[in-house]
């Protein structure tokens, strides 16, 4: 795409809820983007992107159990074209695909690498720069949580692993930080005291729901904790459903300005409904990871999510796994009103199912309005499946001999002890 490329609104549409939208544009001119604090502070909505290590095992280019970001050097195709992607549905935000890039991770229960973190990194931030910079998107450096913390290894010990990370992110001199997915608001906010030292708006999510961390600290503490470590935006993501997020984030709003404090607001849930997750979320299902599909959210699903969190006071609104781009333009699509404009991936999208009144049949024209979506309750196709799960809960965090980490591969002994353990609690 080129730079201030058209977009064709459905006014009709998006008037039917919120008024009248003026035609805009999705690519801002060159040198004119505004920063993230710039736009949060003036109240403008930022969306954000998806899940790409789901997103990319899927596709084939991640490897489920380590979690881990490689691809970003070796198939440096597959996560452009997703960026891309993300990008044409809406996003602000291009997210370095750095998720668990730490030397730590890398290495964690016999990974071997043909790449280092660094190489990762940086080859992550080339990507998302190349491709935010084809639209009005910034680009967001991350750090997540490390097995060294799970391992009790000192606090400058993993401060110095944030600091490693921090160091390519200042090089590629991205937009802003993201300190995301931690379960300890303690680790969270050691990533917030290093990432605060370049100077660059620093936002910092936990993947915790209503009860709080794994030490049981609230969502409301946890915030207080965070924006006192300096963070300017604070939230939730991953490991729980967006109703569960928007929630807790509603939790630690009230904490913030309980204690005097200013923030702003961010949540990037799961896509799939967790109404039976436990404290340590959607990885205690029995379903994580291969079996999710059957609780994934609908479209419509997102709209509801992204009027939700916008009527909270939330307006960092993205998504985390199971999020793929049409859920990304599900948000975008909710907030038209308020964001001024429709993303190019809607020019192949009828607001509310209206392409549906060029299909062939009639009872499928017929469900060309917004009523019919909004009130359907979608059927599973499994006639002899539960409607929740039991999640397991072992109740093991940080100490806990179970979660010392290794660099050595996970031997056959310490697999038949999972084993017999996993079998004992079913």
């Amino acid at each position: 795409m080129s730079a201030q490329v058209p977009l064709q609104l459905q006014k009709d549409s998006v008037a039917e809820k919120s008024g009248p939208v003026t035609a805009a544009t999705i690519m801002a001119p060159a040198g004119a983007k505004k920063g993230l604090l710039e736009r949060l502070d003036a109240g403008e909505v930022v969306i954000g992107d998806g899940g790409f290590v789901f997103a990319l095992e899927k596709r084939g280019y991640v490897k489920a159990g380590p979690w881990t970001p490689e691809a970003a050097a070796e198939h440096p195709e597959a996560v452009r074209q997703l960026h891309r992607e993300f990008l044409r549905a809406g996003s602000n935000v291009m997210q370095t695909f750095t998720f668990y890039a730490s030397d730590d991770k890398l290495e964690n229960r016999g990974h071997t690498q043909r790449f280092t973190g660094q190489q990762i990194n940086e080859a992550a931030c080339d990507l998302a720069r190349e491709v935010a910079n084809e639209g009005d998107a910034l680009v967001a450096g991350g750090v997540s949580q490390t097995p060294s913390y799970l391992s009790c290894k000192s606090e400058d010990d993993v401060k110095a692993i944030f600091k490693k990370q921090l160091d390519v992110f200042v090089q590629k001199n991205v937009d802003f930080l993201i300190a995301e997915y931690f379960e300890h608001v303690e680790e969270a906010e050691w990533a917030v005291q290093v990432l605060k030292t370049t100077g660059k708006p620093v936002a910092a999510t936990l993947c915790i729901g209503p009860d709080g961390d794994l030490n049981g600290i609230s969502p409301g503490d946890c915030a207080v904790k965070l924006v006192k470590a300096g963070a300017q935006i604070v939230g939730i993501n991953c490991h729980f459903d967006p109703e569960t997020c928007v929630k807790t984030v509603k939790m630690m709003k009230e904490g913030v300005e309980k204690a005097g404090l200013k923030a702003h607001y961010m949540s990037q849930p799961l896509a799939y409904h967790t109404p039976d997750c436990n404290r340590q979320g959607f990885i205690d299902l029995p379903e994580f990871p291969f079996s999710l599909e059957p609780r994934i959210l609908t479209r419509w699903d997102m709209q509801k999510y992204a009027r939700e969190a916008y009527n909270a006071g939330i307006r960092y609104i993205g998504g985390c796994c199971g999020f793929e781009p049409y859920h990304i333009r599900a948000l975008a699509e909710e907030l038209a009103a308020e964001r001024g404009f429709i993303p190019a991936g809607s020019e192949k999208h009828g607001i509310w199912g209206s392409g549906l009144e060029m299909h062939t049949k009639p009872w499928v024209r017929a469900r060309a309005r917004r009523d019919y979506w909004e009130k359907l309750k979608p059927a599973s196709g499994r006639p002899f499946c539960p409607s929740m799960a039991t999640p397991d809960g072992w109740g093991v965090t940080k100490g806990h001999a179970d979660l010392m980490q290794q660099k050595e591969a996970t031997s056959q002994e310490q697999l038949k002890a999972l084993f017999d353990k996993a079998s004992k609690s079913h």
